[in-house]
């Protein structure tokens, strides 16, 4: 009797204590732990690779959300009043992606690399899929939290698809691959992610099959054309940033106002902005400048979001992760001979496994629109035993963030064996001349 009232007590308890927390100086808070994350210089030691890219990734930050979110309960009933902040933060990651494609660079791209990008993201998201499907099908446990089971599986695949296009740099540049393969492992990762944030809309459009698209390409034209006019007006010499942060929330806000997606919008809106404004260079440096605090934010929150209802998802990442890098590995392998492009590595699939921050934001995306997001009131059990829409999606989005923490892990040892050259060719003898002078007798 004593612990049924006490159960019921300490809830109360901690109601009262959250609402004496201000939302207003959390927000402050969590934006002055991103900025000064993403500020502080990196140490110099002598851990192995995989540690230091991981720290340098951010998994410190998602440990620290993990603590304030599961750990202490402080941020869980304060993401109502982060939403906004949260939807700002994917759509900025968005449109640094969507500022890579500016079309005077997009068309020295060659076909054969769209092609190359474009199967390796599409294999890596029907091979995951299927096998998130199959487990989902075998194991009760990952049935019960991978719900609505449709979108979740398609949502692990879209994820699965994308590469970390910084990522994939930072773990060449560790491991000391060339300038210039390294700058084709970048592009190939920024393509891939490209197809894989395409590869989002899939889940995200279940829900308004007909106005989804409509919103997403309408909203990003809309917001690329305004940024592009505030631009125009804006004096040489002056910075473009409080344009762009005004872009941005509107594009964030348009996204996760109509149920569409902030990342994808954004990242529509940056691909015009780029194409379209004057100042495309500004636009693109301002861009990346602020990549790495929104990134961080990113990180906290997806943090403080994640749940483990199940140990089966902790069973289930790693079998996800080792389709994803055999489908990216064989199709590199096999496409690269079918598309005559025989001077890569056998094993170049296996040079963007890393993901980063922008994988982490297509999965956030994801949670707010099927997790009921951060404006969700409550954490808990839906009626009639099931699983509430937040602890659907935060185990959804667990098993999306624990793949990207493990692919970072494992992506400097992959980056070693994409750099191993295949067997030389066999090529035939040049043949002896018949006669010539004081040529040798057989």
């Amino acid at each position: 009797m004593t612990a049924s009232y006490g159960a019921p007590c300490a809830r109360v308890k901690r109601a009262r204590t959250y609402a004496l927390v201000n939302p207003v100086l959390a927000l402050g808070l969590l934006a002055v732990a991103g900025l000064l994350a993403a500020r502080l210089p990196r140490p110099l030691s002598h851990r192995s690779p995989s540690l230091d890219l991981a720290i340098t990734a951010g998994v410190p930050l998602i440990l620290l959300g993990l603590v304030l979110g599961p750990g202490i309960e402080l941020a869980r009933p304060l993401l109502r009043a982060l939403a906004p902040l949260t939807a700002f933060a994917i759509g900025w990651i968005g449109a640094v992606l969507g500022a890579r494609f500016e079309w005077r660079y997009a068309r020295r791209i060659p076909r054969a690399a769209w092609l190359l990008a474009a199967a390796g993201a599409g294999a890596a998201f029907l091979v995951v899929a299927l096998g998130a499907w199959l487990l989902a099908r075998l194991v009760p446990g990952l049935a019960a939290v991978w719900t609505p089971r449709l979108p979740a599986v398609l949502g692990i695949a879209a994820v699965a698809a994308a590469s970390g296009p910084e990522a994939v740099t930072a773990v060449a540049r560790a491991v000391g691959v060339e300038r210039r393969l390294a700058r084709a492992l970048g592009r190939a990762a920024a393509l891939e992610t490209a197809c894989a944030a395409l590869a989002m809309g899939i889940p995200l459009a279940l829900r308004h099959p007909l106005s989804w698209g409509v919103f997403a390409a309408g909203g990003g034209a809309l917001v690329g054309l305004v940024c592009w006019r505030v631009t125009r007006l804006i004096p040489a010499g002056q910075d473009v940033a409080p344009a762009l942060v005004g872009s941005v929330l509107f594009g964030a806000g348009i996204g996760y106002a109509t149920d569409v997606s902030p990342f994808l919008v954004c990242a529509l809106a940056a691909v015009v902005a780029v194409n379209a404004a004057p100042r495309r260079r500004e636009v693109r440096a301002a861009l990346r400048a602020w990549e790495r605090p929104t990134s961080a934010l990113v990180l906290i929150i997806s943090g403080a979001l994640l749940a483990l209802p199940t140990l089966w998802i902790i069973a289930a990442v790693p079998v996800l992760q080792a389709l994803r890098i055999g489908a990216r590995w064989l199709n590199a392998r096999y496409a690269r001979v079918a598309l005559t492009w025989r001077d890569l590595p056998p094993h170049f699939g296996l040079g963007t496994v890393a993901q980063g921050g922008t994988a982490l934001a297509l999965a956030v995306n994801y949670f707010i629109m099927y997790g009921r997001g951060p404006e969700s009131p409550g954490v808990g059990a839906a009626p009639g035993g099931g699983v509430s829409g937040m602890d659907a999606g935060a185990a959804v989005l667990t098993t999306m963030v624990l793949g990207v923490a493990l692919a970072q892990f494992a992506a400097p040892p992959l980056m070693r064996l994409a750099l191993r050259a295949g067997p030389a060719p066999l090529t035939p003898a040049l043949a002896r001349p018949e006669l010539t002078t004081n040529a040798p007798v057989d």
